[in-house]
């Protein structure tokens, strides 16, 4: 069974179309990462599959039920979390979880039982009582999530949800998504950390202009464009751009404390810069390569788009 069915898609503002045909298909039980650059559409084709923009043209079905004619079974299903927190400020993040939870319908019990070991899980126990306005932005998010999966919904919708956080409250949120996808929960990520999807995803698509340019797992995106590979050097010392204008390589970016090299031709690269500090009596203090990234894929796949 499928958990997640949007069929040809269409919304417009005006005279600018968001979203173009856009036509796609999550499993039941996967992490889908959906991806794209700003303006692409991926903000308004998350309020379309979850109920909160209604379509000029087009379907949704969550776990096979209209989004458009059974709305209520539909969200029954979902747990949403936008990009910007929508807890509110005035409530302690007990009372917003009290809240959440009589909205999906739960029995006090149940959600007494819930909201302790979700409070626990997030770290904001011993902050239960305290307006959440008083909380940083990282622990505002930690109160968002808790009322999107205090019901354990089928179908998990997460826009951007690591954007802007510190990395104890951004581990959290991996951890998290692990653990409900463990539990037997959908997710869909949209997200701009590519890295992030690379790791955690089964399925990425790729969405750019309004349309869906690409979907498939992380690897075969990747190898779409395996002409491409990467060297990744650092030096005892500072070196200039100039070390690298020899055969083979195509571009030098500096990346921290290290040069990577892109080429189509690995080996020569690695016998010049080996050869090269040899010769200008420069220590190399690491040598690694890789294979294309995500990243290059989706920079490529939405240039050409």
């Amino acid at each position: 069974m499928n958990a997640i069915e949007a069929g040809h898609l269409f919304k417009r503002f005006g005279t600018v179309t968001a979203v173009n045909d856009v036509s796609l298909t999550v499993r039941e039980g996967e992490i889908f990462g959906f991806l794209g650059p700003n303006g692409a559409g991926k903000t308004t084709t998350i309020r379309l599959l979850t109920g909160v923009l209604t379509p000029d043209a087009g379907t949704v079905h969550i776990n096979g039920i209209d989004i458009h004619r059974h709305p209520l079974d539909a969200k029954m299903q979902m747990g949403v979390i936008p990009e910007s927190s929508t807890v509110y400020g005035d409530l302690s993040s007990e009372q917003n979880l009290h809240l959440s939870g009589q909205m999906y319908g739960m029995p006090r019990a149940l959600r007494e039982e819930r909201i302790n070991e979700i409070l626990s899980k997030m770290g904001l126990s011993e902050k239960r009582h305290l307006p959440v306005r008083t909380f940083s932005k990282g622990m505002k998010q930690r109160v968002s999530i808790a009322c999107a999966i205090i019901h354990r919904p089928k179908v998990l919708f997460l826009d951007e949800p690591t954007s802007g956080l510190d990395v104890q409250s951004r581990r959290l949120v991996i951890e998290t998504i692990h653990q409900m996808n463990e539990q037997g929960s959908t997710i869909f990520l949209t997200t701009h950390n590519i890295e992030e999807a690379n790791t955690l995803c089964q399925t990425v698509c790729i969405i750019n202009k309004g349309k869906i340019v690409a979907q498939d797992s992380p690897e075969r995106l990747k190898k779409m464009f395996d002409t491409t590979q990467s060297v990744e050097v650092s030096f005892d010392r500072a070196v200039t751009r100039d070390m690298f204008a020899a055969e083979g390589i195509l571009r030098a970016e500096p990346c921290g404390d290290k040069w990577r090299l892109y080429t189509d031709h690995p080996d020569r690269v690695l016998k010049y810069i080996v050869g090269r500090a040899e010769r200008e009596s420069i220590g190399i203090t690491s040598l690694t390569t890789s294979g294309p990234s995500l990243e290059e894929a989706f920079v490529q796949i939405t240039e050409c788009a």
